[in-house]
C-alpha cells in the first residue's frame, strides 16, 4: 500500500500461494515480485512456509518474472531463486513481519524518490484520524 501511496505505480500484497490462482497470468520478464522470505529455522512451521514460497518463487522465476526476496541473513537458498535479496536479522518467527516491514518501507520511498516523487506530499492524500 504504502508503495502505490508515494509512487503511483499498481503494487498489490497478497500471500505467496495466491499468486498461482489469477495472478500468474501478469507473470512476465516486466514483472517484479517482491515477497518476504525469511524464516527462523527453529520453528517447523516456518520453515514449511519457507519452502512453499522457494516453490512459488521458482514458479515465476519459470515464467520470465523477475524476483527480489526480503531473506533471513545466511540463508543461501533463497540466493537460487530471487535475482536480488535483502537480509534481515534471524528472529522469532513472530517478529519477522516487523523486520521484513523495514526493507518494504525502504524500497517504497526510494523507488517514489527515484521516480521524482514527493514522499512527503502524495497527492489525495486522505488522514485517517481526524481530531476536532
Amino acid at each position: 500500500m504504502k508503495l502505490k501511496e508515494v509512487s503511483y505505480v499498481q503494487a498489490e500484497g497478497m500471500p505467496t500461494g495466491e499468486l498461482r490462482h489469477g495472478p500468474n497470468a501478469l507473470l512476465d520478464e516486466k514483472l517484479v515480485v517482491v515477497t518476504l522470505a525469511a524464516r527462523d529455522t527453529a520453528d517447523y512451521d516456518s520453515t514449511l512456509r519457507f519452502q512453499k514460497t522457494l516453490g512459488v518463487l521458482e514458479y515465476v522465476k519459470g515464467c520470465g518474472g523477475r524476483v527480489i526476496a526480503i531473506a533471513t541473513e545466511g540463508d543461501n537458498e533463497v540466493l537460487q531463486v530471487a535475482d536480488g535479496v535483502v537480509f534481515v536479522p534471524p528472529a522469532p518467527e513472530l517478529l519477522l513481519p516487523i523486520l521484513g516491514a523495514v526493507p518494504l518501507q525502504l524500497f517504497a520511498y526510494h523507488f517514489a524518490t527515484m521516480n521524482g516523487c514527493d514522499v512527503d506530499h502524495p497527492r489525495h492524500l486522505v488522514k485517517v484520524v481526524v481530531r476536532e
